[in-house]
């Protein structure tokens, strides 16, 4: 029986940079764009020689990179041996399968349980991950294709889309030779949309969590974990070890569990997965699950009839540098963060307490241009919706311009000039709320935020403009369990689809 689950990708609207130290806080907005594990035995029987067996079996697909990975998997220390070329493995994934398999054999102590899991383990264990093809930029590919930069032209991709990526000729044209894929990617987090996934398909495969009962929980210690918990704790410690530091972990934590406020946890947490490794990973485990997780989350989502629009500049992909710290800047800059939060908080609470009220303004708002916005007003409940609006909108304004002095300061560009000049004609159309580069900035998004219908001239602005709008928009929810093969759901007719090949 295969275990289906999913992650979704991430855009941090505020707290680039200062969420990286506590009590900073930062609002992320999870999205439609999910990756998904699919975990099932690689053998429907076990063997009546498996009970001798040291090691078992562990497939790892990726059907969109045409790519296979095998392994072995040490029974005793929950370690995987590649046994395929390694051009074809995944950190994040080895490290997910890892962790995963040493929290069960820690969780999971009195003898029924240990033989279920050991019967689980034995059958070898299959792996496949797709990411929707919102994560991936296939921009280059529809411009060598004369197709037109729409989002009605990525609409029509097939699910799930083969990244294939060219070799470019000698005079400039795109010859049919294909490469070791260089992945290019829109900066939605796609390696903690894809870790969490993967934990969470494991971790509910070998029974340590059921997703479906969220008050379900696991004591380890003297902790009482709930089961997204346990996903968060180890999706945390695999992705950390691949990447090869301990960062944030606000991506991860959207992908377990969608929009939110969020404020970094202690990086000491996670000390026992850097000093143990190889052999020492249950002692790692368990030591990383009775510490204490400091992180502070509150749900948050868009105020009602406020979308989120990303689209993709094309002036090639980004890194998270290092950033010059300015005590003053930051500080201003944190003003700013939390001015933008308050105000979407009023804005969510006037749209309960006075939602007729509310509604019109916004509507109305959303065909007139920023400095407009105030001669709608005719009394006190709309002038408190309006002042809301132009708060959160200055405020957005203010942290744009600490960005780019922190990037300056630094020689990073974090706002680059080409995307000042976007994101400004962004902010005067009609209905935009505010406009920017997500997170740590640089050339792979922009995003915009926008009031009622306003999203079709916000896209015929990015096309005229050389931008390619994207199809994600805000979903606040989290990590979830599929019906199945996502393959196999009800997608958009494909004879209509395009094959960029």
């Amino acid at each position: 029986m295969a275990v289906v689950a999913s992650a979704p990708g991430k855009v941090l609207i505020t707290g680039g940079y200062l969420i990286l130290e506590k009590p900073n806080a930062g609002i992320v907005l999870s999205t439609n764009a999910r990756f998904y594990a699919i975990v099932r035995p690689l053998c429907e029987e076990i063997k009546p020689e498996s009970w001798a067996w040291a090691w078992t079996d562990v497939k790892l697909t990726s059907p969109q990179l045409s790519r296979e990975a095998t392994y072995k998997l040490s029974l005793k220390h929950a370690t995987l041996q590649c046994t395929s070329s390694r051009d074809s493995v995944n950190p994040f994934v080895e490290q997910a399968v890892q962790y995963s398999v040493a929290a069960a054999q820690a969780i999971h102590t009195d003898e029924d349980k240990k033989n279920t899991l050991n019967n689980l383990l034995l059958q070898g264990i299959d792996i496949k991950i797709l990411g929707c093809n919102d994560f991936y930029s296939y921009r280059d590919q529809i411009e060598a294709h004369g197709l037109p930069l729409i989002p009605e032209t990525l609409s029509k991709l097939p699910p799930f889309s083969s990244i294939t990526f060219n070799v470019t000729g000698s005079n400039g044209a795109i010859s049919g030779e294909t490469c070791k894929p260089e992945v290019a990617k829109t900066g939605l987090g796609s390696s903690a949309a894809m870790t969490t996934s993967v934990v969470a398909a494991l971790l509910q495969y070998l029974r340590v969590v059921d997703l479906q009962l969220s008050s379900k929980r696991t004591v380890v210690g003297n902790v009482a974990y709930l089961d997204l918990d346990l996903v968060h704790l180890i999706a945390q410690c695999a992705h950390c070890i691949a990447q090869g530091k301990v960062g944030s972990g606000f991506d991860v934590s959207s992908a377990v569990y969608g929009s939110q406020r969020y404020v970094r946890f202690s990086p000491s947490v996670l000390s026992p997965a850097q000093i143990f490794g190889g052999n020492q990973l249950h002692s790692a485990v368990i030591d990383v699950m009775k510490e204490k997780w400091d992180h502070e989350r509150t749900p948050f989502s868009l105020p009602p009839l406020m979308e989120l629009l990303l689209g993709e500049p094309g002036t090639g992909g980004s890194s998270t540098p290092s950033m010059v710290k300015s005590v003053e800047t930051w500080k201003r800059l944190k003003e700013a963060n939390s001015i933008v939060e308050e105000q979407f908080k009023a804005l969510s609470l006037l749209a309960e307490s006075q939602w007729e009220v509310y509604r019109d303004i916004i509507v109305r708002c959303s065909g007139l241009t920023h400095n407009q916005w105030a001669e709608q007003i005719t009394d006190e409940h709309q002038k408190a919706v309006v002042k809301s609006l132009l708060g959160a909108r200055d405020a957005f304004l203010q942290i744009r311009s600490f960005m780019r002095q922190m990037g300056e300061a630094a020689s990073v560009p974090i706002e680059p000039e080409s995307q000042t000049r976007l994101l400004d004609a962004t902010m005067k159309i009609e209905g935009v709320l505010l406009a920017g580069v997500p997170g740590a900035g640089g050339f792979d998004a922009v995003f915009a935020i926008t009031l009622g219908d306003t999203n079709s001239r916000v896209i015929q602005t990015w096309t005229s403009l050389g931008v390619l709008p994207l199809l994600v928009k805000e979903d606040p929810r989290g990590v979830s369990l599929e019906s199945g093969d996502p393959r196999t759901l009800d997608m958009p007719s494909a004879i209509s689809s395009i094959h960029i090949e």
